[in-house]
């Protein structure tokens, strides 16, 4: 346990609101039974990104749902728990609205952080290849005040409308699951072992967005880490002070 007799949880890719709706609502109920599971002894909470299949706040209309996750969340804040919310690339526009409501912090960018005695990168994981112009230019594209703007000035039914039509084009939401391409292929390990020439400090690199639960050791004791999803997996970190493990939730409705 961490020094205060709690730990601090990570999770990430929940994609609620993802095609096809049920599965989404069973997602979410699995989500709360693992929250329920480890309130007693949480000090933080770190999402890091995709939590939503799509997320867009207008001044005066955001998407509707959730309020069973949003209403645990905001449970949990005002218990205390520190509640650090990352953008990802399918919920990037998430602006001052959610965070303001249920008490959390917001992160679009990484955040290097000390925990304990280990110092941690944390970031949703995506677009880390300088190589990959098409989707840093995508990337770019979607943070684009200019262009939130412009969306913005579409009628909401049609906005979320178009989101439920990509969404079903998902290949998530189609039931394909990612498959680990090898240590040498896998973006995420090869920025962190890239990073931390120049970065000696950081320990840890946790990441979402890869859909895959590994932990990889590199260097001299050095790890890289994906937290999977709440799609097929059901995996989340746990930090107790001192060490940090990848774990996996097994709900009643799966066994």
């Amino acid at each position: 346990m961490s020094t205060n007799g709690k730990n601090i949880y990570f999770a990430s890719d929940i994609h609620l609101g993802m095609s096809p709706g049920e599965k989404s609502r069973e997602r979410e109920l699995i989500v709360l039974s693992w929250l329920k599971s480890v309130e007693h002894d949480m000090s933080e909470l770190w999402l890091l990104g995709d939590i939503f299949d799509y997320w867009f706040e207008y001044k005066k209309v955001v998407p509707r749902g959730f309020t069973r996750f949003l209403g645990k969340l905001s449970e949990l804040s005002d218990r205390g728990v520190k509640i650090h919310l990352f953008t990802g690339n399918h919920d990037v526009w998430i602006f001052d609205y959610l965070p303001g409501e249920i008490g959390a912090e917001l992160h679009d960018k990484p955040v290097i952080k000390k925990l304990g005695d280990l110092t941690f990168f944390f970031a949703h994981g995506d677009g880390l290849s300088k190589k990959d112009w098409g989707y840093r230019m995508m990337k770019a594209m979607f943070r684009s005040k200019f262009l939130q703007w412009c969306f913005a000035r579409i009628h909401p039914n049609g906005s979320i409308a178009l989101a439920h039509w990509w969404s079903k084009k998902s290949r998530y939401s189609k039931g394909i699951e990612s498959t680990f391409k090898g240590e040498e292929n896998e973006e995420q390990i090869q920025f962190a072992k890239q990073h931390s020439l120049e970065n000696k400090e950081i320990d840890r690199y946790v990441f979402g967005h890869r859909h895959i639960p590994y932990d990889i050791n590199f260097g001299e004791d050095k790890r890289v880490i994906c937290l999977g999803d709440w799609i097929t997996n059901f995996s989340y970190g746990v930090f107790d002070g001192s060490d940090f493990r990848l774990k996996k939730f097994e709900p009643e409705s799966l066994q």
